[in-house]
């Protein structure tokens, strides 16, 4: 799991937490996504939590289907009949094999958008101090569909843009008082608290909102910026996932914020670039040069990154990359050591015998990635002055 710990982590405000009872009080957390991701990341979290100390879970989570999809609707479905569901873990850490099946009860209620946006609307309104979401790309679109018009808001139908879900259901909120409420995106967007902020207040000016709702969407809502790291590689039908042991959720620190639990693999932290950083520059920029070097050398077509790692000749250039070229940049900012603990992981997640990653797959849209990937770690070192070469990551840049 992540070497990284969380300093001075509040999950509730006043540390008190909420009293839970299905009789007065929905659950507290309300989660866009059916994904095998949320499966095993978020949903694992608290779940895990809640076991060892109730005290550090803010409580059950309510989870909403906003797609047509039938994979969707058989998660949703066995939710409902069940109610508990397998996340197995499989993969190396620090060269010992993990392989082992955790039952998941966090999620204690599904419900449809479609069918069940009155409940939802009644939801928000109320009880729900967290919103977490992973919607796809459209999720994130302004005015996608032309029927989501300001007519919207008297909460007589459903909208279909995540952002105009969003913009009602806090509409419902803030007509009812207006309490505070915590949104955590987890999409794999630069800033995503911030973009989603923007967008939901886009919609809500094209609308022709009035001033006190927007107010409350600047001021009364904390929308909170993070980062998601973790590969979950297959799902486990009707619900469930088969994820490796690595987690990473980095949220960066907002005053007034309420988390969905306490978590070793959850970092609390003032500095979000740093971990998008490591990210980019060991994990991400690891996956391209390997498959540059597999472009390079025409490699197998079902070629995969544990099958790079095994052979000398892809492994090699790699290894002298990252400790040549890469790392040296983060020891000129004071991060070597947090650098190293993190490529230790790293190797690990590219030797997981479980997962079967393509680099024919990693290779997709290449030279834009190379351009994301190695241009940074290169203008880095410029600024920082440093005396190195980084020959591989140049010359990787200037083929075709």
């Amino acid at each position: 799991m992540a070497q990284f710990f969380c300093v001075d982590l509040e999950p509730f405000p006043n540390n008190k937490r909420p009293h839970n009872s299905p009789q007065t009080m929905s659950n507290p957390i309300l989660q866009f996504g059916t994904s095998r991701f949320l499966q095993a990341h978020v949903d694992f979290f608290v779940t895990e939590a809640a076991r060892r100390d109730p005290a550090t879970a803010l409580g059950k989570i309510t989870v909403v289907q906003t797609t047509s999809s039938a994979d969707s609707r058989a998660r949703i479905d066995a939710l409902r009949a069940t109610g508990r569901y397998p996340v197995r873990i499989r993969g190396l850490e620090r060269d010992e094999t993990v392989d082992t099946t955790i039952e998941c009860d966090a999620i204690t209620e599904a419900l449809h958008a479609d069918e069940d946006w009155p409940l939802l609307l009644e939801r928000v309104s109320r009880d729900v101090k967290v919103i977490v979401s992973n919607t796809a790309d459209a999720g994130y679109a302004l005015f996608l569909f032309p029927d989501d018009t300001a007519d919207l808001l008297d909460g007589t139908r459903t909208p279909r843009s995540f952002a105009a879900k969003l913009a009602v259901l806090l509409h419902a909120r803030h007509s009812a008082g207006g309490a505070p409420i915590t949104l955590l995106p987890c999409e794999l967007v630069s800033r995503n608290g911030d973009t989603l902020r923007d967008l939901v207040i886009g919609v809500a000016r094209g609308w022709n909102a009035d001033d006190a709702f927007i107010a409350y969407l600047t001021n009364g809502c904390v929308w909170v910026n993070s980062l998601v790291d973790r590969i979950v590689s297959e799902p486990i039908q009707p619900v469930g996932a088969i994820a490796e042991p690595y987690a990473l959720w980095a949220i960066e620190r907002q005053a007034g914020m309420t988390l969905p639990c306490e978590h070793e693999d959850i970092v609390v932290t003032d500095d979000l670039a740093h971990f998008e950083r490591l990210k980019l520059l060991l994990l991400n920029l690891g996956h391209t040069m390997l498959a540059e070097i597999w472009r390079t050398r025409s490699g197998a077509a079902d070629m995969t990154v544990l099958d790079a790692m095994r052979v000398p000749s892809y492994r090699e250039p790699l290894e002298a990359t990252w400790n040549d070229e890469v790392l040296p940049v983060f020891i000129a900012l004071g991060k070597g050591d947090v650098a190293a603990d993190y490529l230790a992981s790293v190797r690990d997640r590219f030797e997981n015998p479980f997962l079967v990653h393509k680099l024919a797959d990693i290779a997709r849209n290449h030279d834009e990635k190379k351009g994301r990937r190695f241009g940074p770690v290169i203008e880095l070192a410029r600024e920082l002055k440093l005396d190195i070469e980084q020959k591989r990551l140049r010359d990787a840049l200037e083929s075709a």
